[in-house]
């Protein structure tokens, strides 16, 4: 981590909590090869004095915030200063430079990147945690479900009992769809009433203590259209294989082709629009990668999610999402109180 580079100065609120596990909506975290150290203002400093260990707390104001960045880095004695590429924007990256011209910067995203992508046994517990709220929330709200209710009022009901759960927030917007909203992977839970016979996609996550949960489910409200049963049983069979035979030294493309070439034999390609899946952590899509195109290695203790979806547009769609623990001889689904039947 620091052979060419002496400190990194971390300002995105996921790499402060990742080193910390303090939220906050301002600071710096410092790294350097001899101190760590976390910058924040009076709003925060006396919970992170109970709450962060291992780190010298500083508070600091909003006037004199780099100036106390660069004290630290010349007490550290430091030369070479790493930071956030994918995060500071362009303006963000001239203030940055403006006020640490007395170091060299290095581009340092791929670092903090590379740390998150294999999970602790504890961020592993962590994530399984919001799973299970993010399953119980669904498993509590689908008794609501009744010809004439929107998809707002569900979304709605899900955001209640996720919180009321334990739930800190929703990791992402809920995605709750009805009837041919089903065929938009990433539809807005609108005003449109649930009728019968229709199809109705749930894709929701809780997050609990800075960890996200997520999963998808696609369930018919009544008797399902034969060609929609179908699809479903289609994404159902390949979502099974896909779960039956990851596992750790594969790439994100292999893992992609063992679903998507099961889809596309059974004539529904170019209806899979996205990647199979994606990690999960801190943030709800993080890296690895398991698309067409993926390079990334997977291994052991990665979290992913494995999503394969249809998506017939105008007509409507099924996704089936679980999120698993990598492992080398397969998975551990986190994903496993909710069935995945087509039938509610």
């Amino acid at each position: 981590m620091f052979t060419k580079i002496d400190a990194y100065v971390i300002l995105s609120a996921e790499n402060r909590f990742y080193y910390t596990g303090f939220m906050s909506s301002f600071g710096c975290v410092i790294v350097t090869r001899n101190g760590k150290y976390f910058i924040t203002d009076p709003r925060y400093a006396a919970e992170a004095r109970k709450c962060v260990e291992g780190f010298t707390i500083l508070t600091t104001s909003g006037a004199a915030f780099y100036d106390d960045i660069v004290k630290v880095l010349k007490k550290e004695e430091v030369k070479t200063v790493g930071y956030e590429d994918n995060f500071v924007t362009v303006a963000g990256f001239k203030k940055l430079k403006a006020a640490l011209s007395d170091f060299t910067l290095k581009a340092a995203s791929s670092v903090f990147d590379d740390l998150r992508l294999i999970k602790s046994e504890e961020e592993i517990q962590k994530v399984a945690a919001a799973e299970i709220v993010t399953q119980k929330a669904l498993l509590k709200t689908l008794p609501l479900l009744k010809a004439g209710v929107s998809e707002k009022d569900i979304s709605n009901e899900i955001t209640y009992q996720m919180l009321s759960l334990g739930a800190d927030e929703l990791a992402f917007e809920n995605i709750v769809a009805f009837g041919i909203n089903t065929a938009n992977p990433h539809h807005h839970p609108s005003m449109k009433k649930l009728e019968k016979n229709e199809m109705v996609t749930f894709d929701i996550g809780a997050r609990v203590n800075g960890y996200c949960g997520d999963m998808t489910r696609t369930f018919c409200f009544g008797k399902p259209d034969e060609k929609l049963a179908k699809i479903h049983n289609i994404v159902l069979e390949a979502q099974k294989y896909a779960l039956n035979n990851i596992k750790a030294g594969m790439t994100g493309r292999e893992a992609h082709l063992l679903a998507s070439e099961y889809i596309t034999a059974n004539g529904y390609g170019n209806e899979f629009t996205h990647s199979l899946g994606h990690g999960i952590g801190i943030v709800v899509h993080e890296g690895p990668y398991m698309g067409p195109r993926s390079e990334d290695v997977l291994k052991e203790n990665m979290i992913v999610s494995v999503e394969p979806g249809i998506y017939v547009d105008g007509f409507g769609g099924a996704r089936i999402e679980d999120i698993v623990v990598v492992k080398n001889d397969g998975v551990v689904n986190l994903t496993t109180m909710v069935d995945k039947g087509i039938s509610l």
